[in-house]
């Protein structure tokens, strides 16, 4: 029988959860964050340092039902430290589309370092190909920039002109993916963890559980990220720290403010959903749907990542949850990691039985319920 270790509450007595990593240590750096005193930022170290839920201001009971409404397995973050967790926090599993805002992180990295020169250039040039599609629709390929690949208004596969509507679409992730790391970062299937994702991000943050890009190895889906929900929190408590990672930005504060800030307007539609040719060979991320054309954006889409916008109903997001809440989500639900800045919060989860937005609704004000000290 697996042995599972659990915190102690200042008053000594245990509270029940799921098994907690193990204790570690933790590095503090100074800077105007929130954090359990307010003062200093907390950052873990080679592992999660671990507080009881009333040691940072949560309850275990709302815990717990936030639990029950989740399944699955995961880990709750608050002011640093880890705070809960449920089934294996550890283990290392595919996230579906919750990978793609780790896309945009590496693209406005590469933006950073001058591998390319603006968001608005044409990826034309490295993949000369997109100009000979689609000669009755004017070669409207020859317009897609790095914005509207990472804003999924490239409407590659679909009849409409670049950035005029958007199209939730595998088969142009997939056209993102390549291009960005096997043409800007140079790099191959079979080397991109130890050229890309492990120097320029995962090490940097200390994840525990190696995370990768090949979730299927290099013959299935490359690009799918395997991560575990304790190293998945890692990136959003960098973001949630605006790009800043021990005092180091590993990303520049503007655009890791604008990756999580700027929702599309709901002045763009969503495709009308008509075929339009793709490359010869062209492979996909996940769908096998042609055209690809899987949801609306509500208003709450940005480069990527997930908001708590206003849709075309003037309706919220999510509307009982905090209107901060923004993180990255595959498969409708079941893997999520989001972050909760007003709470000073990160959750993580994977194999869930959140599979709608209403789901994911109640299961952030189950979590913001179970935080009894208010907003920072």
């Amino acid at each position: 029988m697996r042995r599972h270790r659990y915190a102690l509450s200042s008053r000594g007595s245990t509270w029940r959860a799921g098994p907690l990593s193990i204790l570690g240590e933790v590095t503090m750096f100074v800077g105007a964050t929130m954090s359990m005193s307010a003062a200093e930022p907390v950052f873990p170290g080679v592992t999660w340092a671990v507080r009881t839920p009333d040691e940072v201001g949560m309850s275990v009971t709302g815990l717990e039902r936030f639990c029950e409404a989740v399944g699955g397995r995961g880990c709750v973050v608050r002011h640093g430290y880890l705070v809960y967790t449920w089934g294996d926090a550890t283990k290392r599993g595919d996230v579906a589309s919750a990978a793609k805002p780790l896309y945009t992180h590496f693209l406005l990295k590469a933006l950073e370092e001058r591998k390319i020169r603006s968001l608005d250039d044409t990826v034309l040039p490295l993949e000369p190909r997109l100009g000979e599609l689609n000669a009755a629709l004017g070669h409207k390929d020859r317009g897609i920039t790095w914005r509207h690949l990472a804003n999924q208004t490239s409407c590659y596969g679909v009849a409409e002109a670049p950035g005029t509507a958007f199209c939730y679409n595998d088969w142009q992730m997939a056209l993102f993916w390549d291009l960005l790391f096997l043409k800007v970062y140079q790099t191959t299937y079979e080397r991109v963890d130890g050229d890309v994702l492990h120097p320029l991000l995962t090490d940097s943050l200390g994840c525990e559980d190696d995370p990768t890009f090949m979730a299927f190895g290099t013959g299935d889906r490359p690009g799918r990220l395997g991560i575990s929900p304790r190293d998945f929190a890692r990136f959003g408590w960098l973001y949630l720290r605006r790009g800043n990672w021990g005092g180091q930005q590993l990303l520049g504060e503007r655009l890791a403010r604008m990756a999580v800030a700027s929702s599309l307007s709901n002045d763009i539609p969503q495709s009308a959903g008509h075929a339009a040719e793709l490359l010869p060979g062209q492979r996909t991320l996940g769908s096998q749907t042609v055209p690809d054309n899987q949801t609306d954006h509500f208003g709450s889409y940005s480069w990527l990542w997930w908001t708590n916008g206003i849709d075309r109903q003037a309706k919220r997001h999510w509307a009982d949850a905090p209107r901060d809440v923004f993180g990255c989500f595959g498969h409708g639900g079941p893997r999520v990691m989001a972050m909760m800045p007003s709470l000073d919060l990160v959750v993580s989860w994977n194999d869930a039985d959140v599979k709608s937005r209403d789901a994911e609704n109640e299961a952030f004000r189950r979590l913001g319920a179970a935080v009894v000290d208010g907003p920072n």
